[in-house]
């Protein structure tokens, strides 16, 4: 039987990226304008390192020491489970209609939305990974011989979550600077953005949690889902345009900083 105290815990490491999408959408009533290509490209890139990280030392490397039983073959539930990851983004991202902020063509299967709701579906592409993530690691955290600490599984969410700010300023701020939404629509569009993750989190917890044995999978289905997302979006965007090293930049320090959370806390 779960503790209160496990509860909340659950409660805090599923909702607090969302918190920080949330925070980083309000943005949108103190800054009047969107923020530089080149903030904006050192953010993609510090949001780049931290999956990159989060997916090495919260999901691929535990998934292989849940596997340590099998000897020299504990490599295949995680390489298993990340090429699945990879492909579910990779199905996903061609059969769901979207549109990406700074494009003017829209991906996916073609169809008559607004381009709003596709903006935001291109978002919710982005956090469901993110979610899947939190919900694997979680699920870990329950399992008896599931390898996670409590302070690992916070640090995964934390670390999510302050990537989650600048990503909510990035969603909203565009949409209000370009005359497309009102300060009070554009928050809530930066705010439904994140709802994805949640949804996705309490998802992958329950079906992780009834299946233990395939846990190891769980986490690296995640792991290879972000990296599809860093790998076909983040450092494409943080490249595009003119030069600079900001995105690079912004990667080493996101990259530390999910190190320094997951090796430190966890």
């Amino acid at each position: 039987m779960i503790s209160t105290n496990m509860n909340w815990h659950l409660l805090a490491g599923v909702f607090l990226p969302f918190l920080g999408t949330t925070a980083g959408a309000a943005c949108v009533f103190f800054l009047r304008d969107q923020l530089s290509p080149r903030v904006q490209k050192a953010l993609l890139g510090f949001a780049s390192g931290v999956m990159v990280a989060a997916s090495v030392w919260s999901l691929l490397v535990p998934a292989m020491n849940l596997s340590a039983p099998m000897g020299r073959f504990a490599f295949v539930p995680a390489a298993i489970g990340f090429l699945l990851g990879i492909g579910f983004l990779l199905a996903l991202d061609h059969f769901i209609p979207h549109l990406h902020l700074d494009a003017d063509t829209p991906e996916g299967t073609p169809s008559r939305l607004s381009r709003s709701t596709m903006l935001m579906l291109a978002v919710t592409l982005h956090n469901i990974p993110e979610g899947m993530a939190v919900g694997a690691v979680l699920a870990g955290l329950l399992a008896e011989n599931g390898g996670v600490t409590l302070a690992g599984a916070l640090s995964l969410s934390l670390g999510i979550a302050i990537q989650n700010f600048p990503e909510g300023a990035v969603i909203s701020l565009p949409l209000k600077s370009e005359g497309r939404l009102s300060r009070s629509r554009a928050f809530g569009m930066g705010t439904l953005s994140g709802v994805a993750e949640p949804v996705a989190a309490l998802l992958t917890l329950l079906a992780a949690s009834l299946v233990v044995p395939l846990l190891p999978y769980c986490l690296a289905f995640a792991a290879g889902a972000m990296i599809y997302v860093v790998v076909e979006e983040l450092i494409p965007e943080s490249a595009a345009g003119e030069h600079s090293n900001a995105g690079t930049i912004g990667f080493a320090l996101g990259f530390v900083l999910m190190m320094i959370l997951d090796v430190a806390l966890g």
